[in-house]
């Protein structure tokens, strides 16, 4: 896999989803008798596992990190390689990438833009706002240490990488004795330990090196450790400034170790306590000047004074009290027990709902790894990068990247972890009042869509992907929208000012649209694709219109809860009310533009317009429903492929629309090698770690929601996790949330609010009988039902409240009473029956055959029809003829099982829901004869069918499924098509044998 930087990357494969991306060389063949091992299993399969080293294959490599110190472990058994990282190593130093002749460009621009004359517009950008230098600076490798043993076969071989403890380790047999290597980054000592033991004495030597690709120098501080002494690499004509200082230091029991000439030499040692530590040089983005040697042994000798074991326990301690706040149980079945790169090669053609969770906690686990309070924030790599002209430059793509990595952050209880992008806005908008005030004459502060470590925030890589203002302003939402998970009053003080700095850039550079008289943005671009050959460059694209909105409505509440910045605050208001609002364009789709324009590549991994429903809550089911269902067309425009991240990001997107079922598709679409790495590191492809953020943030949502101000409980709940726990999840409003459910439902769910007040909960619980108690007393809290599946709960803070089901959610009447015209012919009873107008009739025994007696369960995709319980005798069943159906009940799918005859027959449906509201639907089924056909999922296959005088025909007979999307509230009635008066021959009619609503 070719390092690349963005513009080459750009040149060879910014197609993105619309591209012929193929799958990733690499497979893995299931195991017969594959069994877990036991610490995985005591990890509660929390492991990814192994049964073979990763070689020299960065991607099968394990990672671990501290959040400044990362390493990707190789786990080999003759020559092992940790790659390091600091994060804090980049290319070049402190430089303002502002360009002067921004400003003086800018009117003439702009002017281009609203002539439609967007490639004229993009060449004066190239010309004069790109950023000096063009490009940012790269996220860079600081080395390996490599430890070389014996030669010898290996056999028995494990590794493990364990969620549950953040430590990796292998375990191998040669000459026959057991070795076995345990590695962990620590935070509370700010170093990487690896421990060597074996079951024989004195079985342990081996040498020890430093390598880089850097400039650097080895050499041996003493007799006993190692040291790499490097600065990192130039690029874009920017020396590379940033100091970095690696030890290693090895303490032996047993044996000998030494050190000269830069190896460390281990000799028949016992056991090996191995401590690394990094200093860097970098303070902050315009001071490298950092004591980065004393930074190094600092640490190291800090850390020498206590022992592995106590080293361990802190470690672990420290991480399980950010990790263990979150639990996700979503059932286990044997393709557990195959090694994970097996798991991913073979996910789509089994059953295996761990794996789901695996991903989610793998990503909890990564956030923790490369993101904790005064660390950099994690980018595009997280921490773990290989090289020194890495893909996209492993820096901050903020038009995706950097925020989907923290999406996961407050809804997955990791609220710390999110500190690090708060101290880079802050650092942004210093470093982006210079490039507002050069480039644009404003005042505030403005960031585009990449930054690094020296906070540039002007415009690179080119107008057609560069020129987004929108970058600042989007970070600054999550500003406020932490301040909703946590309820900090004095983390929203201290970051106001840059919420107000982002907003004040939009107030003084917004323009009038000259046609439509809307405020816009101009120039900018909705990411990265174009709304007409080879531009990309526009006026008030549609996320930029949604960003500003949530900037705009974040400030203003801001300023009122803080009692500041009255005249400021009404102005945002009023400038937000002349922004151009979402809307609907000639497809059905979101406009992703000002104008109805087609994009110029329909299947193109950034889906920006729909920032509105993810991760903002500007387009939802229940609030705009006129939007929402746009939304979905926009969805289907684009399809579900896509680079890693953007599936990732679908998830999301599906778990919005509560398609449980669709939202798991795209899980599936993802857990591929084509997407995934043999280390479950997400591929674009090359490796870009957002995707598992944003994974682990769509399951997140899957089961938990909180945008529009209530907890919404299992969302998007799919039929491939029927039952399962989980606990810990936060909502908005500060409520941390358990829930378990079985059989697709919630049979308890428990909330505990940081804060006083009342809370409203959905879920289907509350459609039945139910109650709530705090668990403190048993006493029955006070709850009030909003609709037929929200409540209102008035809570005190720090108290726990759990909601239980009876379990008996009103179902539907079954078909026989729906309808009066339904029954079974028999064997015995061959007389012209009504399936098709021409005698032939579906017999009990032939239904019998395809499994279906009357009054059993019949299910599909993942509905539970009751065959109408009648004697058989007399007319096959009911047919559509316009009559209205008393169909009641809750839930997201209403699905029925019908067939045509004559062809396919269709006709308009209503769903007439309990609040009075009408839903129309186009119910279509394929004919019945010789299918199955498509059309529709067939459900029931026979294998033959009566005619009269027992004339039986081996041609198949099919009832199909069929399923419509319901609005998850009451339902009253069905009103049918009316496709047929009466069963006649030569007439089109709908056969419906049975009706039910479902999950």
């Amino acid at each position: 896999m070719s390092d690349l930087t963005r513009r080459q990357a750009l040149k060879i494969g910014a197609a993105g989803a619309g591209g012929a991306l193929l799958p990733l060389p690499w497979t893995a063949i299931a195991r017969a008798d594959s069994v877990a091992p036991p610490q995985v299993l005591a990890a509660g399969d929390l492991a990814l596992w192994y049964d073979r080293a990763a070689g020299t294959d960065w991607l099968r490599a394990l990672p671990i990190g501290n959040g400044r110190l990362g390493a990707m472990v190789f786990g080999n058994t003759d020559t092992e390689r940790l790659q390091l990282n600091e994060d804090t190593v980049w290319a070049g130093g402190p430089h303002d990438p502002s360009n002067p002749r921004g400003l003086g460009a800018l009117a003439e621009i702009r002017r281009l833009v609203f002539a439609n004359q967007w490639t004229q517009a993009q060449d004066l950008i190239n010309q004069n706002m790109i950023g000096n230098p063009g490009g940012q600076l790269a996220y860079q490798t600081v080395g390996n240490l490599r430890l070389a043993f014996p030669s010898g076969s290996a056999s028995q071989y494990e590794r493990q990488l364990d969620l549950t403890t953040a430590t990796t380790s292998c375990s191998y047999v040669v000459n026959g004795v057991r070795h076995q290597r345990e590695v962990f980054a620590s935070a509370p000592d700010q170093i990487i330990a690896m421990r060597l033991t074996a079951d024989r004495t004195g079985s342990i030597t081996f040498t020890a090196t430093f390598d880089s690709p850097q400039r650097t120098t080895v050499s041996s501080p003493d007799g006993s450790t190692i040291a790499l002494d490097g600065v990192s690499g130039n690029q874009e004509g920017v020396t590379g400034a940033v100091r970095f200082l690696a030890l290693a230091h090895a303490t032996v029991s047993g044996g000998t170790v030494t050190s000269s000439g830069g190896t460390l030499r281990v000799t028949g040692a016992n056991s090996v306590t191995l401590l690394i530590s990094i200093g860097s040089s970098y303070v902050n983005y315009r001071n490298v000047g950092g004591d980065y040697q004393g930074i190094a042994r600092r640490h190291l000798t800090a850390a020498r004074a206590s022992s592995y074991d106590q080293l361990r326990a802190r470690h672990v301690a420290d991480y399980q009290t950010l990790f263990n706040r979150v639990s996700l149980d979503l059932g286990r079945t044997s393709a557990a027990d195959q090694p994970t790169d097996v798991r991913i090669a073979q996910h789509n053609t089994v059953n295996d709902p761990q794996f789901s969770a695996l991903l989610f906690q793998f990503g909890r686990y990564l956030l923790i790894a490369s993101s904790r309070p005064g660390t950099q924030p994690a980018n595009l790599q997280g921490i773990w990068n290989d090289s020194l002209t890495p893909a996209w430059d492993s820096k901050y793509t903020i038009n995706a990247n950097l925020p989907m990595n923290y999406w996961p952050a407050n809804t997955t209880n990791l609220s710390e972890c999110h500190a690090p992008v708060f101290d880079m806005i802050r650092d942004l908008s210093v470093a982006g009042a210079r490039t507002a005030q050069v480039q644009y004459g404003a005042g505030g502060w403005v960031t585009h869509h990449n930054t690094d470590a020296w906070r540039a925030t002007s415009v690179v890589d080119g107008a057609f992907w560069g020129m987004w203002q929108t970058g600042g302003a989007w970070l600054a939402t999550m500003i406020w929208d932490h301040y909703l998970f946590t309820g900090d009053l004095e983390f929203l003080r201290a970051n106001y000012p840059a919420m107000k700095g982002a907003a004040q850039f939009f107030l003084d550079t917004l323009v009038t649209e000259p046609n439509l008289g809307y405020l816009v943005t101009n120039p900018s671009n909705s990411p990265e694709i174009g709304h007409h050959a080879n531009a990309s460059v526009c006026a008030g694209p549609t996320m930029d219109n949604q960003i500003l909105r949530d900037l705009f409505d974040g400030c203003a509440r801001a300023s009122e809860l803080l009692n500041v910045d009255a005249t400021f605050r009404a102005q945002v208001r009023a400038t937000r009310d002349r922004l151009a609002p979402t809307r609907i364009g000639s497809r059905g789709n979101i406009m992703e533009w000002l104008y109805d324009w087609v994009e110029t590549e329909r299947t193109h991994r950034h889906i920006s317009h729909l920032y509105g429903l993810a991760p903002s809550n500007q387009i939802t089911k229940r609030g705009t429903p006129l939007l929402f269902e746009a939304a979905r067309r926009t969805l289907e425009i684009r399809g579900d492929d896509g680079t890693g991240w953007s599936l990732a990001w679908k998830i999301n997107f599906w778990a919005r629309m509560e398609e449980g079922n669709r939202a798991h598709d795209l899980i599936r679409y993802l857990a591929t090698p084509a997407r995934l790495a043999p280390n479950m590191f997400d591929l674009h492809p090359p490796f870009q770690i957002d995707g598992n953020f944003g994974a682990t943030a769509g399951i997140a949502e899957m089961l938990l929601q909180s945008h529009a101000n209530e907890l919404h409980l299992l969302p998007a709940l799919p039929t491939a996790w029927p039952s399962g726990r989980v606990s810990g999840l936060r909502g908005r409003g500060g409520h941390t949330v358990g829930i378990t459910w079985s059989n697709g439902q919630a049979s308890e769910i428990l909330v505990r609010p940081d804060r006083a007040g009342t809370v409203r909960l959905r879920g289907r619980m509350f459609t039945g009988t139910f109650t709530v108690v705090d668990t403190a007393d048993g006493s029955a809290a006070r709850t009030t039902r909003i609709e037929s599946d929200l409540i209102e709960v008035t809570v005190a803070a720090g108290r726990t409240y759990r909601a239980t089901g009876s379990g008996t959610v009103p179902t539907p009447p079954t078909l026989e009473r729906s309808f009066t015209n339904v029954s079974t012919t028999n064997d015995t009873n061959t007389g012209a029956g009504n399936f098709d107008g021409n005698g032939a009739t579906l017999s009990a025994q032939a239904l019998a055959q395809a499994g279906v007696t009357p009054g059993s369960t019949v299910s599909r995709n993942g509905v539970n029809f009751r065959w109408p319980n009648v004697a058989p005798g007399g007319a096959d069943n009911a047919i559509a003829s316009g009559q209205s159906i008393s169909v009641t009940g809750t839930g997201r799918t209403l699905g029925f099982l019908a067939t045509g005859t004559y062809g396919a027959v269709s006709g308009t449906a209503t769903v007439v829901y309990a609040d009075g509201t009408r839903q129309s639907f186009t119910l279509s089924t394929p004919d019945w004869y010789g299918g199955p056909h498509a059309g529709a999922t067939a459900a029931i296959v026979m294998a033959y069918q009566n005619r009269p005088g027992n004339q039986r025909q081996n041609t198949a007979a099919c009832v199909y499924y069929v399923g419509v999307a319901l609005q998850n509230k009451a339902v009253a009635r069905i009103e049918l098509p009316n496709i047929s008066a009466r069963p006649a021959a030569g007439v089109p009619t709908m056969h419906i044998f049975a009706i039910a609503i479902g999950a």
